[in-house]
């Protein structure tokens, strides 16, 4: 299994992290991950378990199309989605310290592929180096639009 994990302290309640991630993911998610090209809510409704979202992605030259769906919605504790079609499995929690939220992003991928398995090593850099960037994005990207809690 392939696994990368980054963290971002945002300045501003778990509420509203989870607001701007969950509530607005279908526009959101391409402004704070441009790997993807395209994103289109498959399923219709805000996200729930059980939505279903196809995406377009663009990662180092490779282009790929997946389906995911949402597998546990926890108001503003965690969300987790999982591939239809490719094995892998995305988390994002939400934690509470003092007046911010840490947000927690993990991707998993169950496998690799036969003919990319010689390569697991620099993949493997380039996913954590992926999820280090898209978390400096969100973070940027939360506390520009959205008033952040007085410390």
């Amino acid at each position: 299994m392939l696994k990368a994990q980054a963290q971002a302290l945002i300045a501003c309640s778990p509420n509203q992290a989870f607001a701007f991630i969950a509530v607005g993911f279908a526009y959101n998610y391409p402004r704070w991950s441009p790997e993807v090209q395209s994103m289109v809510a498959v399923s219709d409704g805000p996200l729930k378990v059980g939505w279903v979202g196809r995406q377009v992605r663009v990662d180092k030259g490779r282009r790929t199309e997946s389906e995911f769906r949402v597998v546990t919605f926890d108001a503003e504790r965690q969300i987790v989605f999982e591939g239809l079609d490719d094995p892998f499995r995305i988390v994002y929690r939400f934690e509470q310290v003092e007046t911010k939220t840490r947000v927690t992003f993990v991707f998993e991928l169950k496998r690799l592929s036969p003919g990319l398995r010689p390569f697991t090593g620099m993949i493997r850099r380039v996913v954590q180096d992926g999820a280090e960037h898209m978390m400096v994005r969100l973070k940027a990207m939360i506390e520009t639009e959205i008033a952040p809690v007085a410390d």
